[in-house]
């Protein structure tokens, strides 16, 4: 019999113009569109597999369950001093789909300022009315009925949606009882109900869109969505458990800038070489984004050569300007009538009797990935007093407030103290209430039904790296197995106080939303942290509370931020995504935010593939001509 031909061999075969590397959120939306191009042929390296058909990434009701399975990167942070000296798991997607086959489905926007902040840097075309018809177009969004809005307080402005886009996003089937109950606790609380979260503000309170397809009731994520649907064409080629080793940059002149020319990769444990005509396009997200730069030979010097690796271009902006929303997590004990995805994953007969209704009739718990949000402003939920020692605190240090940044960061730090005290406010603070234990701190009672109230912090000071690690030894340069060193430098500096001084005040609302009518109607106490007694609940301290328990929120950015008028001085790429001082070479994911927005990350993700791809195409149809 004759030797068969490998997938790695078959992949090979073809003759690429374009390479993405990863298969994720971003990288499967540039890969679909590119191909629309018969003049483009474009293959996909992905480290994960494709988990095809897989009910803990498909089952809307299962999510949370691929969190430190097969599908996880399984990363780390640093010791964090600002946490008592705590590692932090940083949960990423290691599978065909990346983040967004492991993600909680929520869909949302950042606010109409946020972008423009990032266009006020000088990424021209990345302000609102630039992103608004790239986040259109990645949506086919699901008018719900007239009877369906009434009972779940569902409000939207449909010019702001697509409705022909790949993604499908939903009003979810079903929403937990705290869903039920949260707009008119909110609204007794002084908060109003934003009756068009996804129009350019997200402050107020307001039940959210999900990623799922209604005819299927299937999470809808970037496989089924951009890949399936297109995997048919013959000038696009997928090969999965591929992990890149590094970018290969063909040596210019001294008057010319290396060129990307191809990719380096292990696959069933062979080294295998990729070559490319056009350009390779980095879509490996937030913490792998910067590491595979790093890996090229792309970063700061001094980091380069503590891993054995050869400077190609130097910028040491590289894996620098991590941003990630902190979050927090109080446990409240239930109404023991109330089903909660902890009690189907705790008791056998009621999973069987849901899956069983899932299966038949798509409904019931498993269908149950709907939340109901709050953005709200500090301003709202503190004290003057509390408001000038937080100004204070912001005029401390004039250079730069943001710990661990230079001076180009300054544009930047303006524009996130101006959020505190604009006349258009912000949400500092994202509050949600869902029923389950999510905290990692806080050990179930078998039998009890538990919910979870999240405080996450959207605008964060507290700025830190992503690098690749010194090699073990002068034999051994750094590689791809070796897992980046994640540094979030939580609450550090003056500006990581301001950080923490935001959370441990949002802390005491968290607890009064869940003090309040109708939503204290469905709690039994608070467990966690334990109530303190009566005299001392006024003055409940939570400072401890909040450095002992911080948690990431999963949405790290800014790791390969686009420069604007800065350029490489200030940033990793420029505003048509390409990485400075290399040709035929962009970053193309979360990572090249230069803030961080007010909101979910996937359909920003999803928006900036599709910017991206549209940039990419037209600057290949300028090429060929």
């Amino acid at each position: 019999m004759g030797s068969t031909t490998s997938e790695a061999e078959a992949f090979l075969s073809h003759d690429f113009t374009h390479i993405v590397i990863g298969g994720g959120t971003a990288g499967l939306v540039v890969a679909s569109r590119l191909s629309e191009d018969p003049t483009i042929t474009v293959g996909v390296l992905e480290a994960g597999p494709a988990a095809l058909d897989e009910p803990r990434i498909d089952v809307p009701g299962r999510l949370g369950e691929t969190l430190f399975t097969e599908y996880d990167w399984h990363f780390e942070t640093t010791p964090q001093p600002g946490l008592g000296g705590r590692r932090l798991p940083w949960n990423r997607g290691k599978v065909l789909g990346g983040s967004s086959a492991m993600n909680f489905m929520m869909w949302c926007r950042g606010n109409k300022g946020d972008y423009d902040a990032w266009e006020k840097l000088g990424n021209k075309g990345w302000g609102w009315d630039g992103m608004l018809p790239y986040f259109k177009k990645s949506e086919t969004f699901q008018v719900p009925t007239q009877d369906y809005q009434k009972k779940h307080q569902v409000h939207y402005d449909q010019d702001y949606h697509g409705t022909t886009g790949p993604l499908h996003t939903i009003y979810s089937a079903e929403y937990g009882v705290s869903s039920k109950v949260w707009h008119e606790t909110l609204n007794n609380l002084g908060v109003e109900s934003n009756r068009s979260h996804m129009s350019g503000s997200s402050v107020g309170a307001w039940t959210a869109l999900t990623a799922i397809d209604p005819s299927t009731q299937k999470r809808c994520y970037s496989v089924p969505a951009y890949y399936l649907p297109v995997s048919h064409r013959e000038n696009l080629v997928v090969l999965t458990n591929a992990t890149v080793r590094d970018i290969i940059l063909e040596k210019g002149n001294a008057w010319c800038d290396p060129i990307a020319k191809g990719v380096r990769f292990i696959h069933d444990l062979q080294p295998h070489t990729v070559n490319v005509s056009g350009e390779i396009i980095l879509s490996a997200g937030a913490v792998q984004s910067p590491q595979l730069l790093e890996l090229s030979g792309i970063g700061d010097p001094a980091i380069l050569c503590g891993a054995g690796i050869e400077t190609a271009v130097a910028n040491p902006n590289v894996g620098e300007n991590l941003q990630e929303h902190m979050s927090t997590m109080m446990i409240y004990e239930l109404d023991p009538s109330i089903i909660t995805p902890e009690a189907l994953r705790s008791d056998p007969l009621l999973a069987a009797a849901a899956d069983e209704q899932y299966a038949t009739s798509k409904s019931g718990p498993r269908t149950a990935a709907g939340y109901s949000a709050a953005y709200i402003p500090f301003s709202h939920y503190t004290t003057p007093e509390e408001m000038s020692r937080l100004a204070s605190q912001l005029s401390s240090s004039p250079e730069s407030i943001r710990n661990g940044s230079t001076s180009p960061s300054r544009t930047r730090d303006q524009i996130l103290s101006s959020r505190f005290s604009s006349p258009s406010p912000s949400g500092q603070i994202e509050f949600l209430f869902d029923v389950s234990n999510y905290s990692p701190f806080f050990k179930s009672e078998p039998g009890k039904r538990y919910g979870t109230m999240m405080q996450m912090l959207q605008y964060p000071f507290s700025v830190g790296s992503i690098h690749i690690p010194a090699s073990s030894s002068q034999e051994r340069r750094t590689g791809s197995d070796d897992k980046p060193v994640i540094n979030p430098r939580y609450y550090e500096g003056p500006g990581g106080e301001v950080d923490f001084l935001t959370m441990a005040a949002a802390q005491k609302f968290g607890h009064k939303i869940c003090d309040t009518r109708p939503m204290k109607d469905i709690i039994v106490k608070r467990v966690f942290p334990p109530l303190p007694d009566a005299k001392d609940a006024e003055e409940e301290s939570w400072v401890e509370w909040v450095r002992d328990t911080t948690i990431t929120d999963w949405h790290p950015v800014g790791t390969c931020a686009m420069g604007g008028d800065q350029g490489i001085t200030g940033g990793v790429i420029d505003d048509r995504l390409r990485v400075y001082g290399v040709k035929g070479l962009r970053v193309c994911d979360a990572s090249v935010f230069p803030l961080h927005i007010a909101a979910h990350l996937q359909a920003t993700v999803y928006a900036i593939g599709e910017k991206g791809a549209d940039m990419i195409k037209e600057d290949w149809a300028q090429q060929k001509n």
